[in-house]
């Protein structure tokens, strides 16, 4: 699968293609040998990128939180649009040409700072077949309540950072399992999130309808894709809950997804080896919210 970088620095803070065959990134950079920098991903359709702005204050929030300079709005638009219009093909999952938009900020090498890069590549198929046909996940313990990080800025609370190797290691263990994703719970089994995602669940019940997600201000990170579904369903008339949620409440919901930039609305069909209830038909509305401009 072919990418296209550009990349923002002191010498071009505007953005400039580079070759992605390359190497671009040096030993010394402190975002690849400490895992010291914030990240984003977006989707882009049919060459547009959706929730843009949602995507760039997140960024600047981690980048705060991190105490790193962040590229401002125009600047990174500018160099994502450079890259979408260089871009391969997107993927085709019947939605329009969709590519991923990663936006890295790194802490950079101790001699040259920070700089930041952004990365377009097409969206594979294996991301439309989780649309398609879901998951399965396991839940795992977190090791610690985030929420108790709230009054630690130096634990960079609610921040996307680069440090993933613990979510990865979850995603490996949940396949250890037998299962493809994880979603973290606290010891006292409350649900937080999905490895690389946010929780949803829908309650039907003698005509209400309800959207469920855990508590985003609980140490959790802020899932953009989350809050346009729950602005949508508002619009739409659904009534919001924001947990706490535990194992009982997705178990007995009507239906599960784990919700990101990329992959949508993916149903869970299956959590800890139980079967969960898929509703194609909410799939297809909670997609389509995510689709509003």
């Amino acid at each position: 699968m072919t990418s296209t970088v550009v990349v923002l620095d002191a010498a071009h803070p505007e953005g400039v293609l580079a070759d992605p065959s390359v190497p671009l990134v040096r030993i010394d950079d402190q975002g690849l040998t400490r895992g010291d920098g914030v990240f984003e991903t977006m989707r882009a359709v049919d060459g547009l990128v959706q929730k843009f702005e949602a995507h760039h204050q997140r960024l600047s929030a981690s980048a705060r939180l991190a105490q790193l300079p962040v590229p401002s709005a125009r600047d990174v638009r500018g160099a994502v649009e450079l890259a979408l219009a260089h871009a391969a093909p997107g993927g085709d999952g019947g939605l329009g040409a969709e590519h991923a938009v990663k936006v890295v900020i790194s802490r950079g090498t101790p001699a040259d700072g920070p700089w930041s890069w952004i990365v377009v590549s097409p969206v594979p198929e294996t991301t439309f077949r989780q649309r398609r046909d879901g998951v399965t996940a396991v839940l795992l313990p977190r090791g610690h309540d985030p929420a108790q990080d709230a009054g630690y800025p130096w634990l960079l609370p609610g921040a996307k950072t680069l440090s993933y190797a613990i979510n990865m290691a979850a995603l490996r263990h949940a396949r250890s399992l037998g299962a493809d994703e994880a979603v973290f719970t606290t010891e006292g089994r409350r649900i937080l999130e999905g490895a690389t995602s946010s929780v949803v669940c829908a309650r039907v019940r003698a005509g209400r309808r309800t959207l469920l997600t855990p508590e985003p201000s609980h140490g959790i990170l802020p899932g953009t894709t989350q809050a346009k579904i729950f602005a949508a369903a508002r619009r739409d008339g659904w009534e919001l809950g924001y947990g706490p949620l535990y194992p009982a409440d997705l178990m007995e919901a009507d239906a599960v997804w784990l919700v990101s930039s990329v992959r949508l609305a993916v149903p869970v069909r299956r959590l800890d080896h139980q079967p969960l209830p898929v509703d194609p038909d909410l799939t297809r509305l909670v997609t389509s919210w995510v689709q509003q401009a």
